[in-house]
């Protein structure tokens, strides 16, 4: 690995960071003192900044080199989960019930230590870079208050990374095309009639429809669906009745659809809707269905995906990077991003086999990381940034 200077020198700073995140965690649209230790961190490097939304941070490098120039934009999401730290570190969760179990206090602690390296470089570029320290990742909500603000508009490119145990650290992914899932919410809310269960024949039993409309949206993957296309149409929540005697006069199923292609969400959520209303309409009850949207499907720019490889090759050997990582089926709304500018998410392998937790999957009590691989992601942040601006 051929690090920079510039970043090595700030490795101290990256991990004390991290450590300080991870110890402090706090769920999405809650993170008040994750956004204030932010703000600090920022105006002692004297980089100004606001807040978007009541806990968004925004923050802004203006190069000195020239007064014209383009715009660049770096994002790290700093939300945490809902769910019990299980390790035993010096920097365990200080908060019972949360913790950092998915790698965003890493992304914090990198987006500040390269926020460091270009504020002590910017002599050397000309035009601005834009850090976005976003919330609510978790639940889809952050990055779209970053776009209704218009902070994308002029940029020429928006990068972000997200730390993966599921490749070793050394090694990152870049990969051109879909790489995460949309992700939308429904909620479909039946009214039947009620009626004593002796005398099914004079009610509607909301239960046995509901159960009707989850069998039969199994039919979207199964027979409306393209083989080849990879959509997710799952039911997680099952509400229905109030005592064991009495028809059910009301259900509630709440679940979510995924896809990789905006033809394909649209036609899934549409077949979801008609499946409900019609299932419920044959029985003689009536359903509604609301959708929430959470994230759109990410699909990285081939362009910018070229312009980061460029910059890796010179930082790691090209066999550790990886150009076919697997798509998943969990959401980013990183997409919300690329939806307005060209850019690309990559991943940074953070698993080493010497610590064990490192290798635990994403979302559980025990997941940790290895922090060298913390100046990669740092490195590239930096270096990316400068080369679209001086490009």
């Amino acid at each position: 690995m051929a690090l920079k200077d510039y970043v090595l020198q700030e490795k101290e700073y990256i991990i004390e960071m991290r450590r300080y995140f991870h110890a402090h965690p706090e769920v999405s649209l809650q993170e008040y003192e994750t956004c204030k230790k932010i703000e600090v961190e920022l105006d002692a490097l004297g980089i100004p900044h606001r807040r978007v939304g009541e806990t968004g941070v925004y923050a802004w490098i203006d190069g000195k080199k020239s007064s014209d120039g383009k715009v660049v934009a770096l994002r790290a999401d700093i939300d945490a989960l809902a769910m019990e730290d299980l390790k035993t570190v010096e920097y365990h969760s200080k908060r019972e019930g949360f913790c950092h179990a998915c790698g965003h206090d890493a992304h914090t602690a990198t987006l500040l230590g390269a926020a460091k390296v270009l504020k002590a470089k910017e002599n050397q570029f000309s035009g601005q870079v834009r850090l976005f320290f976003q919330q609510a990742e978790e639940i889809g909500q952050g990055a779209r208050l970053f776009v209704g603000e218009g902070l994308l508009d002029g940029c020429e490119r928006v990068f972000g990374t997200h730390v993966s145990s599921r490749l070793q650290s050394g090694k990152i992914a870049l990969t051109k095309g879909p790489q995460c899932a949309s992700c939308d919410y429904f909620k479909i809310t039946i009214k039947g009639r009620g009626a004593h269960v002796s005398t099914p024949h004079l009610g509607v039993d909301a239960a046995y429809i509901a159960s009707q409309v989850v069998v039969n949206l199994q039919s979207i993957v199964a027979r409306s669906t393209a083989p080849l296309e990879t959509v997710v149409v799952g039911v997680g929540v099952i509400k229905a009745g109030t005592q064991y005697n009495i028809i059910a006069e009301n259900a509630e199923i709440e679940g979510t659809t995924r896809s990789f292609l905006p033809e394909v969400r649209s036609f899934t959520n549409e077949r979801v809707v008609q499946i409900a209303k019609q299932t419920a309409a044959m029985y003689g009850a009536q359903a509604e269905v609301r959708f929430l949207d959470y994230a759109a499907p990410l699909v990285n720019d081939r362009e910018a995906v070229e312009e980061v490889t460029r910059i890796a090759e010179r930082l790691i050997d090209s066999s550790d990077i990886v150009t076919d990582y697997e798509k998943a089926l969990g959401a980013d709304d990183f997409a919300d991003f690329l939806a307005v500018t060209k850019g690309m998410y990559a991943f940074i392998g953070t698993g080493n086999e010497e610590n064990p937790n490192t290798l635990v999957a994403h979302h559980h009590g025990l997941f940790d990381i290895d922090e060298e691989a913390l100046l990669l992601s740092c490195n590239l942040y930096v270096d990316y940034a400068l080369q679209v601006l001086e490009s």
